[in-house]
């Protein structure tokens, strides 16, 4: 290989570098991170209280009577216990949900605040203070759930913010301190800089396809580097 062309890949594998380097330095932390800091506590998991799946079927109603009181046609059901009653959970074509009692047809949904902070505080395996409870008409950053919320924040040190649906009730997303701090890293692992949950981007596979390259071009600046050693040590 000439020297010309020798030169010309130092110098282009020099500003791949550059270009690329930053970004490989995210991903390996990013790496670090993920690997170093258990999955269970970024979701929170430790602080979810045991939930007794007993249901009580007394004096419960058909389903389509229900949906009859309700006046809807569901296209799906979902029977289970909420705060203490037992409810059926009814899927409409349009993708909202309408939380109703089962016992005696109540529209539950949607939930009002006072409803929000009772489910939080039955979620929540703790007894910690409630710092703050806000609704949220769309999707946050960082609720990431394209449907209205409530979030409800603890003041329990760890910066924990339950997500809960104004339609069936439920915790859709668990946060807290150590959640954004991993979700930093994973929206630097996989540059997705929007809604951090795609990583088969076209940004991310240029990026891939550069790293690539400049660990191809190592290794063929490599081995001239080798021809020149070898050279110098049998003279």
């Amino acid at each position: 290989m000439s020297r010309p062309i020798i030169r010309w890949l130092i110098t282009l594998h020099k500003w791949a570098a550059l270009i690329i380097g930053l970004q490989v330095l995210a991903w390996v932390a990013g790496g670090l991170v993920m690997s170093a800091i258990p999955i269970q506590q970024v979701r929170g998991e430790h602080n979810i209280s045991e939930q007794s799946e007993t249901l009580d079927l007394s004096g419960v109603m058909a389903p389509g009577e229900a949906a009859a009181i309700a006046d809807i046609t569901p296209d799906a059901v979902e029977f289970r216990s909420w705060l203490g009653r037992t409810v059926y959970e009814f899927s409409r074509e349009n993708g909202a949900s309408l939380l109703v009692d089962a016992v005696s047809g109540e529209i539950l949904s949607p939930i009002d605040e006072d409803t929000a902070r009772a489910v939080a505080r039955a979620d929540y395996a703790g007894d910690p203070d409630i710092e703050a409870v806000t609704f949220f008409a769309e999707a946050t950053w960082e609720s990431r759930r394209p449907e209205p919320s409530w979030r409800v924040a603890f003041a329990d040190g760890e910066g924990t913010r339950l997500y809960i649906s104004t339609a069936t009730g439920e915790v859709i997303a668990r946060r807290n301190d150590v959640w954004r701090f991993y979700d930093f890293f994973w929206m630097l692992h996989i540059m997705d800089y929007g809604d951090r949950s795609h990583f088969n981007h076209p940004l991310l596979i240029l990026a891939s396809l550069f790293a690539l390259g400049m660990s191809l071009f190592g290794f063929i600046l490599l081995f001239p580097w080798l021809g020149r050693m070898i050279s110098r040590r049998k003279r």
